[in-house]
């Protein structure tokens, strides 16, 4: 067995962009767009500028500690799968946009990453407590869903939908920061729109990539199970399920975006999402599924987009 290879330049001074790569940063930052959808949809318009800020802290320390987690967790696992099946060879994907398992290459060490992990898991808890007890609930669940969904890895393919849970529960939070008490309507629609992005749009295609070598050492998800005709389509059907939930959720909130911006929405997911994933469908093409995952992580920033548009035009 080869040893994993650790790809960091010698002076990477830049030992920050190590640990960057370990919460997938690149990625984390356009996560952020989903929490801020959320809390803007939610209450109506803007929140307090100390809300504001006091979330933006929160819910970036938070993306960064479970990122961070997810990698930690696997750690033995993405060791061992480098170790008997090489490289990974894939380019133009924005979760190896730095590093892609720094941990397990050993371009860092197993104390350092937790360490990392814990400093922005405080940072994370003491923010979210700061904007509603709720919203610190909410991250612990997420930590240990997130620890649920590594341990899963061998056992079944539907630790995918733990994964679109724990994605679920960042915008569920920012609903909470701005708001005391949600509408369990709104809470159940938010959470169907980004449950069914996740599976579609990131967890399947993240995957897709992995297929042959998680074959070989036994994991159990979507494109292994399923194969890969059949989580394409799934893929597609997501997807096309999260762009339907969007409308309803988009115009009946306490936002109340108005019709042709509702529409701007849809479409713009529509073509941001919908062409990869339907040719990954009909060619079952790795770099189509790269595609899909690259495109279907701006989805949420298009709509927050969206979504101060309206605030800037009503």
């Amino acid at each position: 067995m080869n040893a994993p290879v650790c790809p960091a330049p010698e002076r990477r001074g830049l030992v920050l962009t190590v640990y960057l790569a370990l919460s997938r940063t690149p990625h984390g930052l356009l996560d952020l767009a989903g929490p801020f959808c959320a809390a803007l949809l939610c209450r109506g318009g803007l929140p307090p500028v100390s809300v504001v800020i006091l979330g933006i802290v929160t819910v970036f320390a938070g993306y960064t500690a479970v990122y961070a987690l997810n990698d930690i967790v696997d750690y033995r696992s993405d060791k061992l799968q480098l170790e008997g099946s090489g490289e990974d060879e894939r380019v133009n994907y924005l979760d190896a946009a730095f590093i892609r398992h720094p941990l397990a290459r050993g371009c860092l060490s197993l104390p350092g990453a937790v360490v990392w992990f814990v400093c922005w898991a405080v940072v994370a808890f003491a923010g979210a407590y700061a904007l509603n007890p709720v919203c610190a609930g909410l991250l612990v669940a997420g930590c240990l869903l997130e620890t649920a969904y590594c341990l899963l890895l061998t056992v079944t393919h539907l630790r995918a939908l733990i994964n679109g849970v724990v994605k679920s529960l960042g915008p569920l939070a920012a609903a909470y920061a701005v708001v005391p008490e949600p509408s369990p309507w709104f809470l159940a629609g938010l959470c169907a729109w980004v449950f069914a992005w996740e599976i579609g749009g990131q967890n399947i295609p993240a995957d897709w990539h992995d297929a042959r070598r998680d074959a070989l050492f036994g994991a159990r998800t979507v494109p292994v199970v399923l194969g890969g005709r059949r989580a394409s389509r799934l893929a597609v059907v997501m997807l096309g399920i999260s762009l339907i939930a969007s409308a309803p959720l988009l115009a009946l909130s306490p936002l109340a975006v108005s019709a042709p911006l509702v529409l701007a929405a849809v479409l713009g997911g529509a073509w941001l999402m919908l062409p990869p994933a339907v040719s990954l469908a009909a060619t079952l093409d790795d770099a189509q599924a790269a595609s899909l995952f690259n495109r279907a992580s701006a989805y949420p920033a298009l709509v927050l987009a969206v979504l101060v548009l309206h605030l800037l035009t009503r």
